[in-house]
């Protein structure tokens, strides 16, 4: 049965700096930061958090309905989409606005700083819910706030249990708005920053997290280190995989996160699902950008 991705689709400019942001950037002058940094690569991607999540849920031979926005410059990534046979019934283009796009510059120690233009994603909100019967999952992913706060409710009203992954937007959310997604949520997904923040603005621990009723798993991933599996107050450590190389992370969180929707559409348990997507990372890692790494189903045993 189809996923329901939610989250935006978007231009990534991706560039990288041969060198450490910790040795350009003085920690006791940063009231009077001005900092430029030399990037001698340059690439554009096709991205977003529901195109990429999308992507990777496809390889793995899931059937991903990405509800999202674009902008008049986005024909080509829809055209790309369709040619992934996905449905795209519920991505609309937004005529008087560019598509999103991020421009990402990573150091040699795999940090990155992002600037992020929203652009068309402002308008994802106005995307309803489609009332359709065959939808098993679906994921919230960084979106625009009226999108995301919108998109929890109504799958919550539609019965459609999803993933409340908020990602970058977690900011724009204080700790009542953020309980009230949880509270409609079935499963949470942060990585170990996230679910820092999102604990001091709920109150919460990740272990009172996990206790809540509705609930049936909190993932915290936690980079190369693995994952942690937190339910009902358990907490399981999934360790990580090593990749045959590290190329470029980003995306590495999308391909994860659509590897577990990937599990949780095969009704596999929540340990199980992040197994699969720990070595989904691993791949991910290895490419450049979020939306060229290769999947072989049966090096999987999928």
């Amino acid at each position: 049965m189809p996923a329901l991705i939610c989250g935006s689709l978007a231009f990534d400019t991706i560039t990288t700096f041969p060198g450490r942001f910790g040795q350009q950037i003085l920690p006791d002058q940063l009231h009077i930061l001005n900092v430029s940094f030399l990037v001698p690569d340059l690439r554009r991607e096709f991205g977003g958090c529901a195109g990429n999540i999308a992507y990777t849920h496809h390889l793995l031979g899931g059937s991903p309905v990405i509800l999202a926005a674009l902008g008049s410059d986005g024909a080509n990534y829809l055209s790309r989409i369709r040619d992934w046979g996905v449905d795209t019934r519920h991505i609309m283009t937004v005529s008087d606005q560019y598509t999103a796009q991020a421009i990402i510059i990573t150091d040699t120690d795999n940090n990155q700083i992002s600037a992020f233009h929203p652009g068309a994603m402002q308008e994802a909100g106005k995307i309803e819910v489609p009332q359709r019967s065959d939808l098993a999952v679906a994921i919230v992913a960084p979106d625009s706030r009226d999108a995301m706060w919108t998109h929890a409710h109504q799958l919550a009203q539609a019965k459609i249990p999803f993933i409340f992954d908020p990602g970058q937007g977690l900011p724009m959310f204080d700790g009542p708005e953020l309980k009230a997604m949880i509270d409609r949520a079935t499963w949470v997904a942060v990585n170990d920053y996230e679910g820092r923040m999102l604990c001091d603005r709920t109150g919460f621990t990740l272990e009172s997290l996990s206790r809540l009723s509705h609930l049936q798993g909190v993932i915290v991933t936690l980079g190369g280190q693995g994952c942690d599996v937190w339910i009902k107050g358990q907490k399981q450590h999934v360790p990580g995989v090593a990749a045959s190389q590290v190329v470029d992370p980003t995306g590495c969180g999308d391909a994860f996160r659509g590897a577990v929707l990937y599990g949780i559409e095969q009704g596999w348990s929540l340990v199980r699902c992040v197994e699969l997507a720990n070595r989904v990372g691993a791949l991910k890692i290895a490419c450049q950008g979020g939306q060229n790494h290769v999947i072989d189903r049966q090096a999987l045993g999928l």
